[in-house]
């Protein structure tokens, strides 16, 4: 099955509309992973799952710690942090998550991404969603700039803290 990237149709919007059906994100971003895992011939196990559907089950980031309370099961049995920290890392090997490194915390991934372009992390610092962009005109000339001093990137992130369109609209109504 071919996947589409996200810059071969209409880009969708970088920060979710307030009130959204939530549970389509959620579910894109699952499909996405259970195909690619199977095209990829990796597994995507249980609690590689569920700490998936945990970070897919909002728009902001989530710390480690955060994850493991969610992840109770309702008896008070969590799993280990080593457990959720090694899901987390193949999440983010497959690029099924990204790590906000300024937030110490984790988020889904619902893009394909292309080798070279970059990826830019717009965090509110209002309501604390994350937006996602690509940027192919930034990668290029980030990677311009760093060849000219030999210098080769292995991942172009970039994190850019402001206020989301939804919360300056807000203020000023």
């Amino acid at each position: 099955m071919a996947h589409r990237h996200a810059h071969d149709h209409e880009p969708a919007p970088v920060f979710a509309e307030p009130g959204h059906d939530h549970s389509h994100c959620s579910s894109s971003v699952l499909a996405r992973a259970e195909s690619l895992s199977a095209e990829r011939g990796v597994r995507l196990t249980q609690i590689r799952r569920q700490v998936l559907e945990a970070l897919a089950a909002t728009h902001q980031p989530i710390g480690a710690y955060e994850l493991i309370e969610r992840l109770e099961d309702g008896e008070g049995k969590r799993p280990a942090p080593i457990t959720v920290y090694r899901a987390l890392d193949f999440l983010l090997e497959q690029g099924f998550a990204h790590r906000i490194e300024s937030r110490n915390a984790f988020i889904a991934c619902a893009h394909d991404h292309k080798d070279g372009s970059v990826v830019m992390f717009l965090i509110c610092e209002s309501c604390g969603t994350v937006g996602e962009a690509e940027s192919d005109t930034v990668g290029k000339a980030l990677a311009t700039a760093a060849g000219a001093i030999g210098f080769t990137p292995r991942g172009q992130v970039i994190e850019l803290a402001g206020i989301c369109r939804h919360c300056r609209e807000k203020a000023q109504a």
